[in-house]
């Protein structure tokens, strides 16, 4: 048993436990937003969205089998995987999807990193979970370099105002649907279930959900056989989904949802550097000073006493 006070940050190999997770789902996620732009043309999104998550689903069983993990749910298991697909794996993605038709995937990325907000919000709301100053600091010191990186963007988005404005109307619908999923993941109910299981099931209902809204809205499937584009579905189903999910989903129920969403606060800086390597993206001061900010309070935050209940 640890001597530790309740709520203290927890020891070195526990915190390895959690920043080690925290880390590679970052960087994973930081680099999916161009990996999503270049999945935009032949294929309409919905479909690209099915794909990615019946081969996340697909990875996921194969995970939970490999573990002797049944994937059997009871009622109530049922009712909670099918809005966990519902919330995580259609709407959220649909959503983000369609954003990238009318704005920068930058602009995406900054935009989604508002999820800090509800995350906060809804965890305080629904699991209890008290908001400490120092995570408040940290939050106010993160969201000044959000802000200070969506003036750059907006900056240089080559769209009009009102695709602008649909862009970010989507952006934020996205948001809200994986701030629900984070809360759910939050709760007893997602503690009272075997998380590889429960994902893969909640996958395959996601991306039933995305392939009948695809069928309804586009027609029948449209695949492009070509080496990039099947790349970025296998990059996008595998380790962006079946093995990101349940590295971010296994710290959300450590830290809390408010600290999690850190990870996408810190998404944007990451696909800024990326795109300094692969897209010549040229940094501006204002955008040096923004992820200066993000940084900074990714770093408060993540210090702040565990959340109380």
């Amino acid at each position: 048993m640890s001597s530790a006070p309740p709520g203290a940050w927890p020891p070195r190999s526990s915190q390895l436990a959690i920043l080690i997770p925290f880390g590679i789902v970052t960087l994973i996620w930081g680099s999916t937003w161009l990996v999503i732009r270049g999945q935009l043309g032949v294929v309409p999104a919905s479909w690209s969205v099915t794909y990615r998550f019946l081969i996340a689903g697909v990875v996921m069983a194969g995970y939970a089998l490999a573990r002797r993990e049944r994937l059997r749910l009871d009622a109530r298991g049922w009712r909670f995987a099918i809005l966990l697909g519902l919330a995580q794996f259609c709407l959220n993605f649909n959503f983000v999807y369609r954003a990238e038709m009318h704005i920068t995937s930058g602009l995406v990325a900054v935009v989604f990193a508002l999820m800090l907000l509800p995350n906060a919000v809804f965890g305080r709301i629904f699991l209890g979970q008290k908001l400490g100053r120092q995570l408040v600091v940290g939050m106010g010191v993160a969201m000044a370099g959000v802000a200070l990186l969506f003036l750059r963007e907006m900056r240089v988005d080559p769209h009009g105002p009102t695709q602008v404005l649909i862009g970010i109307g989507f952006t934020v619908l996205a948001i809200f649907s994986a701030s629900t999923a984070n809360v759910m993941q939050g709760t007893q109910t997602a503690r009272g279930y075997p998380m590889i299981p429960m994902l893969a099931v909640a996958m395959f209902l996601g991306a039933l959900f995305d392939g009948a809204f695809a069928w309804i809205t586009t027609g029948p499937p449209v695949f492009e056989p070509t080496l990039a584009y099947v790349a970025a579905t296998l990059y996008l189903g595998v380790f962006a989904s079946a093995i990101a999910f349940p590295l971010y989903f296994g710290v959300l129920r450590v830290i809390g949802p408010a600290k999690a969403a850190y990870s996408g606060v810190m998404v944007p800086v990451i696909a800024m550097c990326l795109s300094t390597l692969f897209e010549g993206y040229r940094w501006s001061a204002l955008a040096a000073a923004g992820a200066a900010l993000v940084v900074g309070g990714l770093v408060i935050a993540l210090k702040a006493r565990r959340p109380a209940r």
